[in-house]
């Protein structure tokens, strides 16, 4: 009953979807319809989907298009999730295994707050047709811990502590990425805070790595912001360091207002595919 509830709520929003949303395939910016995207990433080992976390239309646009991947793929979908903290993994596993209820998860594994409405379909989807959830994000804890007291004071952390981030050092990636970060914190641009932006990106990059190597008979579909995934950059160029061989496509998700100083070219370089919603 709970997920019949579930479907039906994302029903009602599909309707308002599919009359506010336009595709696009960057290497020539046409628009295309949800089925020519999933046809387009099937073949692909990680799908990252870069979303504003409040965009809501972004959100249903990630349900859909996560049911038809894994209806056409060959391989078995696995959803990852920035939204999740990789300490939380072992509840997130009792959960979909039916061994504790949701109250439980909701308690114990930290959700962000737009989980109900935003997250939960999908992890609710993905339970009942017995996928993998895979918890990604570092602990707040220790980005926190980053962003006041720099890169080196994870090494002083205890053994049981490291085994929940990627391998130290972990790298600190310059360059676009470096340059992209400082013009979106402008006066705030301390090396620690952008130490513990490259945590989130290492630690995201290393949880999926490690899953492909868990199952290769199978697609990463990973949310989070699109800072970390956009341009090829952030996680996917942290992925790519730990997986040079594995194909990685991208989408960039974002609402009509957040476009008002992009040009077209400026689009063609976000993703593999660009989506605009125009929330009424």
């Amino acid at each position: 009953m709970r997920l019949l509830t579930v479907l039906f709520f994302v029903f009602n929003a599909f309707l308002c979807f599919s009359q506010s949303v336009t595709m696009y395939r960057t290497k020539d910016m046409k628009p295309v319809s949800i089925d020519s995207v999933a046809l387009d990433l099937a073949t692909a080992n990680v799908v990252f989907f870069g979303e504003e976390h409040d965009d809501s239309l972004g959100h249903v646009a990630q349900f859909e298009l996560m049911k038809i991947l894994q209806a056409r793929s060959s391989q078995k979908l696995t959803l990852s999730l920035e939204m999740f903290e990789t300490d939380c993994q072992t509840v997130l596993d009792e959960y979909l295994s039916g061994f504790i209820a949701e109250d439980r998860l909701l308690k114990d594994a930290r959700p962000w707050p737009n989980y109900k409405n935003h997250y939960r379909p999908m992890v609710e989807w993905a339970k009942a047709k017995g996928l993998a959830v895979v918890a990604a994000n570092a602990p707040r804890r220790y980005v926190s811990l980053v962003s006041r007291r720099g890169m080196a004071s994870l090494d002083s952390l205890p053994k049981d502590a490291k085994k929940w981030l990627p391998p130290l050092p972990f790298d600190t990636l310059g360059g676009a990425y470096y340059q992209k970060f400082i013009k979106l914190m402008g006066d705030h641009a301390q090396p620690r805070f952008y130490h513990s932006q490259n945590l989130w990106d290492a630690t995201m990059a290393y949880s999926i790595a490690k899953a492909l190597k868990k199952n290769k008979n199978q697609q990463i579909y990973h949310l989070c912001g699109r800072f970390h995934s956009d341009e090829y950059l952030g996680t996917v160029a942290q992925l790519r360091k730990l997986k040079p061989k594995a194909v990685v496509k991208t989408i960039s998700c974002f609402a009509e207002r957040s476009r008002a100083d992009e040009t077209a070219q400026g689009l063609s370089r976000l993703a593999d595919f660009v989506i605009i919603t125009n929330p009424k």
